[in-house]
């Protein structure tokens, strides 16, 4: 075995080989997994990337062993490379790199034939290169047929877990049998795992004449168990089958599930023994990325009944696992895991009949663009791709203008967004690796050939009804094919391509050919009319054929770019003056637009279009200043050194050339221009997909830094790539700014600068400036200088883009919230990191004064010149803390007035910020003096500090407004107003919380300033004040008078609360304080806590022992005199004087509207509450059936006072 690094010379020689030899010694194909591509041509083996653009870089050489390539295969054919079968096995399996290359990889040759096996470790190693070959034993060959059904149907590999360079691989007979290999360096291990997978399965429908098992395909991802195992499916001639492998501690291989797919249930699969319907073959079976979606390749043999004559059609069938079964462990073996996921999709409706080698060496690939698109090998060497466009299946036949020999294999081009399909690529004899662009099988594709008259035609019946909605709906969207797309239900959603009509692509030839009549003669007569006839102003968005022949003229591809002058073409001026040639023809584009009309009509109607085609205009004079940098870039470092190579180095090397490339190689494998056209050249043609620079800023920016170079060369490279993006979006601004009045109204339009992904490349770069400015502390001069004027650059643009999706969002009507938390959250932490950077580049250029005495004022001079472009993007974008630790720092408090002036608001302005961050460093005394100059402002600010708003409110006069706060503060149930001292330092300290006495205090305040207000309820209001400081100072009273300190002394207790209190403690000391509570509240606070007025009389009642008092005046007899002068004494007595008494001080009216003193019997009749009266709340006292005279007499007395008549007639007559 032979392996060289192959060179352009060596992969040259496999080009000539390949026009040499014969087709039929001529075998290939391509592995997806590892991206290789391999060809065998005479007794060499050829290996490379095909994801390589250009000459493939690293390309092997294997010699095939002499014991395969003897006597036991002479005379044999390679029919289209079927007699090889190739796998590999991919190492490097956790390599993260942005374009991920193969750099460790085994290789398995199978010869279908005659089993023979080739291995090579690994081929990426020089001492891993030996091959290791295995020689099955010749199998009896009774006859040629029997001969042909021992070869080896399909072969698939996986890699050892835990093990190097040991994988495994299963490969399925055509009668059936499975056989499992174990590969090593040191050997090749054989054996049958089972005899017949069909065995015991009398639904087959396989003879001695057929194909039996079809092909192998594993399961994506490891699903079943845990990690050792892995599942793979097996396509026999009427089901699929699932197995799966465990690996570890033994290999041993179980049968989980089969399904039939050929039956008589027609809902489960296909339908069989149908009218007209011979026979029926599973061709091909592949599984989709995610494991979710067989597709399976369908031919049946049918028979006209009209002409006798037989076809072949071929179909495609798509299973999906049902809800929940793709996640299950365990199964029963004759359990439904899978159903159809649309109706069985008709490809090629009549084709000629093919002998049965043909049809089983046909194959089909699945996962390429368009979404939902599959090819089909055929065996005579041609490649189909089948969509689904425009509501029916098209066909597009892969052809080279020249002869490229027959495909091989097809694969897909990975894509680096894995929510993508990628492209498309094949495999020919003579013509190597080519892709099929997109647009190609969209435009290129035809229908296939009428159906026949048979019952067969209602095959494609869903395909039918999917042409109707597609009509119905204007024919603007493009389906995915209907088996993995238009019946999917739940499945991720992918983007649907946007396709034209056949009255857009008349509309848009139409309006090319007049542009270009228009560049010749300047005509442009009957043009607008002309276009409106054919419904060129129906679109809106991308799809105008306006905004679509603008983007064609951006996106121009220059023909006479070649491939192989790498980074020598873009340090050339072929980029310069295409862009520059694309430019002018834009612009002579917008002339004729306004010449004719449509640029109004298009202003007026299709605002966003009109939109996009002025950014094309804006995104094209920004390549053409990107270029301009990159060459200034180019000169700077072509100085180091004089020679050719070094000025192609230089032109080839930093970030930004590094981010071109990455973009470039994004483009050119999403979109497939051509797979040999350079990385720059496809970014700078690709104008209109400029967004995508961001996207990979945002997604790779580590690889584009160079993450594991020091930090100063990060710092360079990362202001190279600020420059870039600032010049940029500059350029679009500037030409946005040279004609505006070519834009129309952008009301709820947001620009391409706005959009997400160009703010998030902007603010992946600005964090990784602020990140460097955080490592590294002390670094020159000149390079704080250019990270300050870059991110200083980043910042305001960022911002901008910011405000601009804001201000679109509102418009709209849409949610914008988490918008503008993300606005504020960045604008911040960029404002404060230029902050900080400003205050270290002040403090550098201040020491570079060698000054011998300190100069604050050559510091502050440096300071303010510095943040003077800070301020103003501060300003604009509402960075108040920046603004306030500017004039904070700067002591400057005529900057901070003038500032306040500017940005005003009650909720939003800096003024309401000053005034929060002095609340907040309790800065009361220069908050108040503000007040002098921003009344209003500060009148608002303070409703929520009433503590200072009655000293803003008597600053303005408004006595009135101000009694009422300090009576508000006074009774507040918080810690209320912070003391202070007259002298009120610079810094407030909290002294204390302020006492009892303290809030008595501020109610005569407030009392003063009521009196001084004179409104009309200024007595109601000193009446109310007066009560309150009544009520306060009970409280001070009650609470001398408690037996513990539980409650706060210096908390106003609500009277319900004080009053409570007062009960709990039972003290004959505190008893009468509730009824002076009650009287100092009001009438409604009386009426709606009655209850607690009973607890309170009853609680009274029972501070006197009545039966001893009874007793001793009964005892002693005593005289009317005596026992009322006793009576004087008792609690009652002096309750019901508070209450009831002629002297008593009630505020809001009397305690008769609550509870009158004795019922009167008339009044009282009909009401059985005996309790709403004093009387009758007595009456349920324990001694009143023998001491209620005396208790009544006590009430009575305290009521009439010093007039002692009408109670003694009272005792007289109770006596009686």
């Amino acid at each position: 075995m032979y392996t060289f690094t192959c060179s352009e010379m060596l992969f040259r020689k496999l080009i000539f080989f390949l026009f040499l030899a014969d087709n039929s010694l001529v075998a290939g194909g391509m592995d997806k997994e590892t991206s290789l591509a391999w060809i065998i041509c005479d007794t060499q083996l050829f290996v490379w990337s095909y994801l390589s653009g250009t000459v493939p870089k690293n390309c092997f050489v294997l010699q095939l062993p002499s014991s395969v390539v003897g006597d036991r295969i002479v005379g044999m054919k390679y029919t289209n490379g079927r007699n090889w079968m190739l796998c590999a096995v991919r190492w490097d399996v956790s390599s993260k790199k942005v374009f991920e290359q193969c750099n460790s990889a085994g290789i398995i040759l199978c010869n279908q034939e005659t089993g023979a096996v080739v291995y090579w470790p690994d081929i990426y190693s020089e001492s891993l290169n030996a091959p290791v070959v295995s020689l099955s034993e010749p199998q009896s060959k009774e006859s040629d047929i029997s001969a042909r059904h021992e070869r080896y149907q399909s072969f698939i590999v996986s890699a050892m877990p835990g093990s190097s360079q040991e994988c495994i691989a299963l490969a399925c007979r055509s009668t059936g049998g499975l056989f499992l290999f174990k590969f090593s360096p040191s050997g090749i291990h054989c054996q049958m795992v089972f005899h017949d997978v069909l065995a015991g399965n009398s639904n087959s429908s396989s003879q001695m004449n057929e194909l039996c098992a079809r092909s192998l395909v594993w399961h994506p991802q490891y699903t079943y168990s845990d990690d050792s195992g892995r599942q793979f499916f097996l396509l026999t001639d009427h089901e699929i089958q699932c197995w799966n492998i465990v690996f570890i501690p033994n290999i041993n291989v179980k049968k989980l599930w089969s399904h039939e797919i050929v039956g008589n249930d027609g809902h489960l699969g296909i339908k069989k023994d149908l009218a007209g319907q011979k026979q029926i073959w599973l061709l091909d079976m592949q599984l989709d990325d995610r494991g979710k979606e067989f597709t399976i390749l369908v031919a049946t043999s049918c028979k006209d009944r009209v002409s006798s004559s037989n076809y072949i059609q071929y179909s495609l069938l798509t299973m999906q696992y049902k809800p929940g079964c793709s996640t299950k462990t365990s199964w029963s073996m004759n359990e439904r895991l899978l159903e159809k996921k649309a109706p069985l999709q008709t490809v090629i409706p009549k084709a000629r009949v093919e002998d049965r080698g043909y049809l089983f060496s046909t194959r089909i690939r699945v996962g390429g663009k368009p979404s939902g698109s599959v090819i089909i090998l055929s065996g005579d060497g041609t490649a189909t791709v089948t969509s689904y466009w425009k509501g029916s299946s098209r066909l597009y036949q892969f052809d080279l203008p020249w002869d490229g020999g027959k495909v091989l294999d097809a694969s897909v081009l990975p894509s680096i967004d894995d929510s993508e399909e990628g492209a498309w690529v094949v495999l020919t004899e003579k013509a190597g690796v080519w892709a099929i662009p997109e647009k190609a099988v969209l435009l290129g594709g035809v229908e296939p050939p009428e159906r026949s008259l048979s019952r067969m035609g209602s095959l494609n019946e869903s395909v039918v009804d999917e042409e109707k909605k597609s009509q119905k709906t204007g024919g603007n969207t493009v389906p995915g094919r209907p088996g993995s797309e238009a019946w999917g239900s739940g499945d991720r959603q992918r983007v649907a391509l946007v396709g034209k009509t056949a009255q857009d692509e008349e509309a848009e030839a139409l309006l090319s050919r007049l542009f270009h009549e228009f560049l010749f003669s300047g005509e442009v007569q009957g043009v607008f009319e002309k276009l409106g006839e054919k419904g060129a102003f129906l679109k809106e968005d991308e799809t105008n054929v306006f905004a679509r022949m603008s983007k064609s003229i951006v996106d121009t591809l220059a023909k006479h770019w070649t491939t192989t002058r790498g980074a020598e073409l873009v340090a050339s001026a072929v980029v310069s003056s295409l862009l520059l040639d694309k430019h002018q023809k834009h612009q002579k584009y917008l002339q004729f637009l306004a010449l004719t009309k449509c640029h109004e009509e298009l202003s007026s109607k299709q605002r966003r279009s009109t939109l996009i085609i002025m950014e094309h205009g804006e995104k094209l004079s920004s390549m053409i200043q990107l270029r301009e940098l990159q060459n200034m870039l180019s000169q700077n470092r072509k100085y180091l050194s004089d020679s050719p190579s070094s000025h192609a180095q230089a032109e080839a090397s930093g970030s930004l050339w590094n981010l071109i490339q990455l973009v470039g190689e994004k483009a050119r494998r999403n979109t497939v221009l051509l797979m040999d056209r350079d990385n720059s050249e496809v970014f700078y043609t690709k104008v209109s997909d400029i967004e995508e620079l961001f996207y990979c800023l945002s997604h790779h920016l580590e690889y584009v830094i160079g993450g594991g170079q020091p930090f100063i060369i990060q710092m360079q490279r990362a202001c190279e790539l600020s420059n870039a993006c600032t010049t940029l979006i500059q350029a679009a601004m500037h030409y946005r700014d040279e004609h505006r009045n070519w834009y129309p109204s952008l009301e709820g339009l947001s620009s391409w600068n706005c959009h997400h992904v160009v703010r998030s490349g902007l603010w992946s770069l600005a964090s990784l400036i602020m990140h460097l400015l955080k490592e590294v502390q002390a670094t020159d001069m000149s390079v704080e200088q250019e990270m300050w004027s870059q991110l200083e650059g980043l910042t305001d643009v960022l911002l901008d883009a910011y405000t601009s999706s804001i201000t679109a969002k509102i418009e709209c009507g849409e949610e914008h919230h988490g918008l503008v938390e993300e606005y504020c959250q960045r604008r911040d932490e960029l404002l404060d990191s230029l902050y900080d950077l400003a205050k270290r580049l002040t403090e550098m250029k201040y020491q570079e004064s060698h000054l011998s005495e300190e100069d604050l004022e050559r510091r502050e001079a440096i300071f303010r010149e510095l943040t003077e472009p800070l301020l103003l993007i501060a300003k604009r974008h509402e960075g108040y803390q920046t603004l306030w630790q500017l004039c904070y720092d700067l002591s400057d408090t005529g900057l901070l007035r003038t500032l306040m002036h500017e940005s005003l608001g009650p909720k939003g302005g800096f003024s309401y910020f000053v005034f929060k961050q002095l609340m907040k460093s309790h800065q009361c005394s220069k908050l108040l003096r503000l007040g002098e100059e921003f009344q209003e402002e500060l009148a608002i600010f303070l409703k929520e500090h009433k503590d200072l708003l009655w000293l803003h409110e008597l600053y303005l006069k408004q006595f009135s407004s101000a009694s009422e706060t300090l009576h508000a503060v006074a009774l507040s149930l918080d810690d209320g107003p912070p003391l202070m001292t007259e002298e009120e330092p610079e810094m407030v300290q909290l002294k204390r919380s302020p006492s009892l006495a303290d809030r008595r205090r501020l109610l005569n305040l407030s009392k003063i300033a009521a009196v001084a207000g004179k409104d009309k309820s200024f007595e109601t209001k000193t009446r109310r004040i007066e009560a309150d400081l009544q009520i306060l100072k009970l409280q001070e009273e009650i609470v001398g008078h408690l037996s513990d300190d539980r409650e706060d002394i210096n908390r106003p207790l609500p009277p319900g609360e004080l009053i409570e209190v007062c009960l709990r403690e039972a003290s004959k000391k505190v008893c009468l304080k509730p009824f002076e509570v009650f009287a100092w509240t009001s009438s409604s606070f009386r009426r709606s806590n009655r209850s607690l007025l009973e607890e309170c009389w009853k609680n009274a009642a029972s501070q006197d022992d009545w039966i001893a008092l009874l007793q001793v005046s009964t005892a002693e007899g005593w005289s009317d005199t005596v026992v009322l002068e006793a009576l004087r004494e008792t609690v009652l007595y002096k309750a019901s004087s508070w209450c009831y008494g002629p002297e008593s001080q009630i505020h809001g009216g009397g305690f008769e509207e609550v509870m009158p003193l004795q019922k009167d019997d008339d009044e009282f009749s009909s009401i059985k509450d005996e309790t709403l009266s004093v009387e009758g709340i007595l009456m349920q006292h324990k001694d009143f059936p023998d001491a209620g005279k005396l208790m009544l007499t006590a009430i009575m007395l305290a009521k009439v006072g010093g007039d002692h008549a009408p109670v003694e007639e009272h005792m007289a007559m109770d006596s009686r």
